[in-house]
């Protein structure tokens, strides 16, 4: 199971997830910060505050890279480090601490994927509307030239939004994530603004950055299957929320006309002006695609809508193998993803940008190192299949705060431990540092 050459191998974090110091460096605060600190929100009360202490740790963790041999890191930015309220000139100290891990990832070979926004808004964006609000848009395109602007000569590969599926339906459908509001139609909205964000924001990078720079999106789709042939339309509804709602307006196709029909009832979409998809569909040159778990979907009575805005009629059917986030095991979907793409859109590099699973095991993960196996053995089938993959990157390097499961569920293929802030690789990190050295597995575990 060899890969092309110069396929990408990394490894992906995000920022409220691993940095800590949120009181430090002039940082503001994020809807996260808001959310975790809201009773109820977070299991076990944990909050983001101290997290895997990246940001005082950065250079042991940029030397664990190396150590694990990564072609590649994905991080992402905090944006109320770089504008404390999301407004105005950038805070000087704020990007200071991703000039010096840039520069570090530089003096080990790692070449840095910079991803803008992975879900910390600034809280008084929020206040001021938050993704409900069409000025989020432009003032994501300000801070987005801020960031080129400062890290542009360094970093070759950057993503505007991670998983806007999850910001807009799970942030303001459902309420699990923040910002923690509840209105379905206002989540549509939301969907609407975070892609004209992308939009806008590829713009400015475009504006800001040397030629040579790629721009992308990442997005979690889904391989959605109904449970029996009686459930086909549901599954036909969800599709269009998971993924036809993100790709279809991405590559100039507009929103899809069964999706508009579907939520008419939640909205009349007037948040969409003339001009707006033609901004969505801006170019850009790669798309990241995270993939965890399949979508097998059944009609059911109804119910809250939770974060299918419209299809409180649906739910999701959990069968087979899980993880420890109760997640089904099914890496063909990602196969079945991959290859859709290519026979469905436009061709477009794809980078799988996440990747991984969450399991109970300390260090010795072999339920772990079978799921990232079995995925990747997913990734070069639709390589062999003619699809253009050009890198994968495991989710995640360390254990982190998993949003609303707190610390409670562990992704890394390197153990922290909170109390003390040791690393300690795990079994799947010496596997990973095998399969980046040999570029690829010899088919076995």
């Amino acid at each position: 199971m060899k890969f092309p050459e110069g396929f990408m191998w990394g490894a992906a974090t995000a920022s409220y997830q691993i940095e800590g110091a949120v009181d430090e460096g002039g940082r503001g605060r994020s809807i996260w910060d808001t959310f975790a600190h809201t009773p109820g929100k977070v299991a076990g009360g944990d909050t983001g505050d101290v997290a895997a202490d990246h940001y005082h740790r950065y250079r042991s963790d940029v030397a664990l890279m190396r150590d694990l041999g990564l072609d590649a890191y994905r991080f992402s930015v905090a944006w109320p480090r770089v504008q404390p309220t999301g407004r105005g000139p950038a805070n000087v100290a704020g990007l200071d601490f991703y000039d010096r891990l840039v520069d570090e990832l530089a003096s080990h070979d790692i070449t840095p994927m910079l991803t803008l926004y992975h879900w910390d808004l600034p809280q008084e964006l929020e206040d001021a509307g938050g993704w409900a609000a069409r000025d989020t848009a432009a003032r994501f395109a300000e801070y987005a030239d801020l960031v080129a602007l400062r890290l542009g000569d360094r970093v070759p590969l950057w993503t505007t939004l991670n998983e806007p599926w999850c910001s807009a339906f799970l942030g303001y459908s459902s309420g699990d994530h923040a910002p923690g509001r509840t209105d379905p139609g206002v989540s549509l909205a939301a969907a609407h603004h975070l892609l004209l964000a992308h939009g806008l924001g590829t713009q400015a990078l475009r504006a800001a950055l040397p030629a040579t720079a790629r721009t992308s999106i990442v997005l979690n789709l889904a391989a959605v299957t109904p449970a029996s042939p009686a459930d086909s339309d549901a599954a036909r509804r969800i599709d269009g929320l998971a993924n036809r709602i993100f790709l279809d307006p991405l590559f100039g196709r507009g929103y899809p006309a069964d999706v508009r029909a579907d939520t008419a009832r939640l909205t009349d979409w007037a948040f969409v002006h003339d001009g707006d998809e033609a901004v969505i569909a801006t170019p850009m040159d790669l798309l990241g695609v995270n993939y965890y778990s399949p979508t097998v979907v059944e009609l059911g009575a109804e119910g809250p809508d939770g974060p299918w805005p419209g299809c409180g009629d649906i739910r999701p059917v959990v069968s087979g193998p899980l993880t420890a986030m109760d997640w089904p095991i099914d890496a063909d979907g990602l196969t079945s993803i991959l290859t859709r793409l290519r026979d469905e859109y436009p061709a477009i590099p794809i980078m799988i940008t996440e990747n991984g699973a969450a399991f109970d095991d300390e260090v010795h993960d072999t339920d772990r190192v079978n799921y990232l196996h079995d995925h990747l053995a997913a990734v070069h089938a639709a390589l062999q299949a003619g699809v253009d993959v050009r890198g994968y990157f495991v989710w995640s390097l360390l254990d982190n705060f998993e949003w609303a499961y707190g610390y409670a569920k562990r992704f890394g293929i390197v153990h922290v431990d909170y109390a003390t802030q040791r690393r300690v690789w795990r079994d799947s990190a010496y596997w990973y540092r095998e399969v980046i050295k040999n570029h690829g597995t010899n088919g076995t575990v």
